[in-house]
């Protein structure tokens, strides 16, 4: 790759709209479906979250890489978005505690991103004519491009789960605290593991496609299920792993892609949106409590909402107060509760973190039942 700080570049969506724009550095191509967060801050988070695998991100917010980054906040060991969409890039980052800065960061890991892009008018557009997959690039042959785009596969029906999640078995947290959680890496972020572990818990995280046998064999306390990228359909053994848990009333917590594994265990489905809900403002009101929070989001499918009220197994907790959108549920008769935002909020409010205490609440009960 050459890099250069200033060349042409664009982003063509696969409707055929061209926005134009200027490389960040870096010439080359990426494909993914556009998306856009809204969030102010956390962009290093935001990149590094598995769940943006195979996306093209678009950040709303006028100024990107003014901070720099720090070692210590990403979620994952590597960028995950397929490409950055900005309009403002700052070149020098002015944190004191920085280790790099944002352009190096995405030199280093070889994610090509654009600047100068009229932000505004693409989110109003994608708004309107819902996600698409898209390409930027500095190549200047737009026909090639639009060929090139014909062939990339559609989010709905993808599994990204595999590309994101860890090959091997690994543990996190002290070996001797009070609880030991099982958990299926279908995407996870380091900051849950790290709630968790503050709660005194021992993790030992699986790769998506590890059996019942294989999680039970490390005799947790409780099990939970991650968020994690693409389309929930297609990961059966997910499923299958899940009923088996729901099945013993085993403790189950399920985060965005787990919440929606939950749902189509117990054969409820789940649905692509319009355009999903990714930001760190997002409104949801608690139906037990009935009090408002603040969440931070990204999820691009949802559960029907209609077929959890119509499920006699089924209690709706949250719901987005944007659209109405199911946000939260738990079985009336299972140890098992899940949530389609991220409790754990980096980057975010910390409105939600009392779900990781429910779950260790609900832990501590299991054990004291035995």
């Amino acid at each position: 790759m050459k890099y250069k700080q200033h060349t042409k570049a664009v982003l063509l969506l696969a409707d055929g709209t061209i926005f134009e724009g200027r490389s960040i550095g870096m010439n080359g191509t990426a494909f993914g479906e556009i998306c856009f967060n809204t969030g102010v801050t956390g962009y290093q988070e935001v990149f590094t979250d598995p769940s943006y695998f195979g996306q093209i991100l678009l950040t709303t917010n006028a100024h990107i890489g003014n901070y720099g980054v720090n070692n210590d906040e990403s979620e994952s060991d590597s960028v995950k978005i397929a490409g950055l969409v900005c309009k403002n890039f700052s070149y020098s980052n002015s944190r004191d505690d920085s280790d790099d800065s944002l352009e190096n960061y995405l030199k280093n890991q070889q994610v090509m991103a654009i600047e100068n892009v009229d932000t505004r008018a693409v989110v109003r557009y994608i708004r309107d004519k819902g996600a698409m997959n898209a390409v930027i690039s500095t190549e200047t042959d737009i026909q090639k491009l639009k060929e090139e785009l014909k062939n990339v596969p559609s989010m709905e029906g993808l599994e990204l789960a595999s590309k994101v999640s860890t090959k091997k078995t690994y543990f996190f947290g002290n070996k001797n605290a009070a609880y030991k959680i099982a958990a299926l890496d279908i995407g996870i972020k380091k900051s849950i593991l790290k709630n968790l572990a503050t709660r005194d818990c021992y993790i030992k995280v699986f790769p998506y496609n590890a059996t019942f046998k294989e999680l039970e064999s490390f005799k947790p306390d409780g099990y939970f299920l991650s968020n994690g990228p693409g389309d929930p359909t297609p990961l059966k053994e997910a499923q299958k792993l899940t009923r088996e848990i729901i099945k013993r009333n085993l403790p189950l917590f399920g985060i965005c892609l787990g919440h929606q594994i939950i749902a189509l265990a117990n054969g409820i489905s789940t649905y692509k949106m319009h355009n999903g809900h990714r930001g760190i403002n997002h409104p949801v009101q608690n139906l037990s409590t009935g009090k408002g929070e603040i969440t931070s989001q990204n999820h691009g499918f949802v559960v029907n909402k209609e077929e959890v009220e119509n499920n006699k197994d089924f209690e709706i907790t949250h719901i987005h107060l944007n659209d109405n959108t199911l946000s939260g549920m738990k079985m009336k008769h299972k140890n098992c509760f899940s949530v389609q935002y991220h409790p754990e909020a980096n980057p975010g409010p910390h409105d939600s973190s009392y779900l990781f205490d429910q779950f260790i609440e609900n832990i501590t009960a299991f054990k004291n039942s035995k």
